[in-house]
């Protein structure tokens, strides 16, 4: 919005041209995000727990939690208004990737918000039904994804890039819809089940964000692009600013959420940020990537899916409990162990996924 009104100063002083600069506008969003977090926080949290949209804790996990019992959740709604507000605020309105992460990372935040309103009022921590859940989700995917697929107007919208190996492009097709779809639902879930520690979920999503606002930048970039090899998106750069406000947003919110947190985040944070992720990942071609730098992501989905399947077919556990943070507090770790090593484990796998520019 403020973009427009440059351009309306510029005619009478040139000295607005400054807000002309993506990278510009990619601080000032994150650092607005960063202030309406830190504005809104403390407000909301006051009204959560005066309004008792407190937190269920699940009976069958480890006794330590039982005395966050009482905390606010639902805190994920600040880190959705810190981002949308931003990205409005300095965003270029007229770019189509813009529009397309908003309305995933909002479709998905109102499932997860119908999702916590259940549990609050129910006091059932499981929310919503599987099945419902993952039809809203579907639906919301599915119709971002069929918006890009049919915008496209270059090839390079529609391949896939494989990491580490510069000539080897996969030009997908109609193939595009399934793989985008299941990046984004998938990552979504994925941030979902993470999301189970004080501070565990949000600095991962704020190093991937970041990164993958990093790989945005490059990507509209020709020049930088054309160097690094790889795809040239004229539209992407504009994603920068979404993942700036991101940024700005999860700090913001880790403020309030580290141990002992004062507020949750809740499937309306946890399920929007994961759907964010995804859908930029897509937008940028960096979806092998986006695997990378969210290990940890990955790993919690994968330890659930094995507990599961093990169960089933053998009757046996292999973790204590899935996901695998709970694992490891059942083994003896404290809490803040568990985040902070899950936090380098993160920072690592961030630092591999950017060497993939150069390392091609």
């Amino acid at each position: 919005m403020l973009l427009y009104i440059s351009d309306y100063l510029i005619e009478f002083d040139s000295s607005f041209a400054i807000f002309q600069y993506l990278t510009l506008r990619a601080i000032l969003a994150a650092l607005t995000a960063l202030l309406l977090s830190f504005m809104v926080g403390p407000m909301m949290i006051r009204k959560l727990a005066k309004y008792k949209v407190e937190q269920a804790i699940r009976s069958d996990g480890p006794k330590s939690h039982l005395v966050k019992a009482g905390t606010p959740t639902m805190g994920g709604a600040l880190i959705l208004v810190a981002i949308v507000l931003s990205t409005l605020i300095w965003g270029d309105l007229s770019n189509r990737y813009l529009w397309a992460v908003l309305l995933v990372t909002v479709g998905f935040g109102v499932i997860g918000w119908i999702d916590d309103y259940k549990k609050v009022v129910y006091q059932d921590p499981n929310g919503m039904s599987a099945k419902s859940k993952f039809l809203g989700q579907s639906l919301v995917a599915a119709v971002a994804v069929g918006w890009i697929y049919h915008s496209a107007t270059i090839p390079a919208e529609t391949q896939l890039v494989v990491p580490f190996f510069k000539d080897v492009v996969v030009d997908l097709g109609i193939l595009y819809l399934p793989l985008a779809w299941v990046v984004i639902v998938g990552t979504s879930n994925a941030v979902n089940l993470t999301d189970g520690l004080d501070g565990l979920a949000i600095m991962p999503a704020i190093l991937v964000g970041g990164a993958l606002g990093m790989f945005a930048y490059l990507s509209g970039h020709i020049e930088f692009a054309n160097y690094l090899a790889i795809p040239s998106l004229p539209d992407a750069g504009e994603l920068a600013i979404f993942c700036g406000a991101l940024v700005g947003a999860g700090l913001g919110f880790l403020w309030f959420n580290s141990y002992p947190a004062m507020v949750f985040m809740g499937d309306v944070g946890a399920l929007a940020l994961g759907a964010a992720l995804g859908i930029v990942a897509v937008l940028v071609r960096q979806e092998l990537v986006l695997m990378i730098m969210g290990g940890v992501f990955v790993m919690e989905t994968v330890s659930v899916m094995l507990q599961v399947a093990s169960y089933k077919l053998t009757g046996k556990r292999i973790f204590k409990m899935a996901p695998v943070h709970h694992h490891f507090e059942l083994k003896g770790w404290h809490e803040q162990q568990v985040v902070v090593r899950f936090w380098i484990i993160t920072f690592i796998l961030v630092l591999i996924g950017l060497a993939t520019l150069k390392i091609r």
